[in-house]
């Protein structure tokens, strides 16, 4: 009897033998998306608040003439924002696009230009900085790719694999 009791235990200590193994791989595969998906979103954030701050510095120098006199144009006013984007500078040129126009009133329709589609209409943005006591729009869309795919439902998409992260800033322009 004493045999048999030995032998039946330790068949059930074989049998679980990998058990941690496979409860590992059940629970790692939601935890490291989790994780990730955390370790995006944060990225996200970040960026989105760069971009806010690099639209707000760069727009100053259209809000105080600075712009004006120094003969800016589209380029010329997005390496100014890019230059403010501190460890996102190096990828700026080619993910952000700048549009920067006079409106008569800030309650005027000011939606991006879309194509036909309803896609954004990059060849319709512009540098306009006006003249002292203009109202001005400056706005940024940056596309920021993704690492997890399923976070890209939830925001506005840039295409596969991307979002479109966007800043807006509107201001009278000072006396100059």
């Amino acid at each position: 009897m004493p045999l048999r009791r030995r032998f039946k235990a330790g068949q059930a200590r074989r049998s679980r033998e990998g058990a941690a193994a496979v409860e590992f791989a059940l629970v790692a595969t939601p935890f490291f998306l989790l994780l990730f998906s955390i370790f995006q979103l944060g990225l996200v954030f970040m960026i989105d608040a760069v971009a806010e701050n690099a639209v707000l510095e760069a727009s100053r120098l259209v809000r105080t003439g600075e712009a004006q006199t120094k003969k800016f144009d589209k380029a010329a006013f997005k390496q100014a924002v890019c230059d403010q984007m501190s460890v996102f500078k190096s990828d700026c040129a080619d993910r952000a696009t700048i549009d920067v126009r006079v409106v008569t009133s800030f309650s005027d329709d000011i939606d991006p230009p879309k194509d036909k589609d309803g896609v954004l209409d990059l060849s319709q943005m512009d540098f306009k900085g006006g003249v002292g006591q203009d109202l001005i729009i400056v706005r940024l869309w940056y596309k920021q790719p993704m690492i997890v795919p399923a976070l890209t439902q939830a925001v506005s998409s840039a295409g596969p694999g991307q979002i479109m992260i966007s800043s807006t800033t509107a201001f009278r322009n000072e006396p100059f």
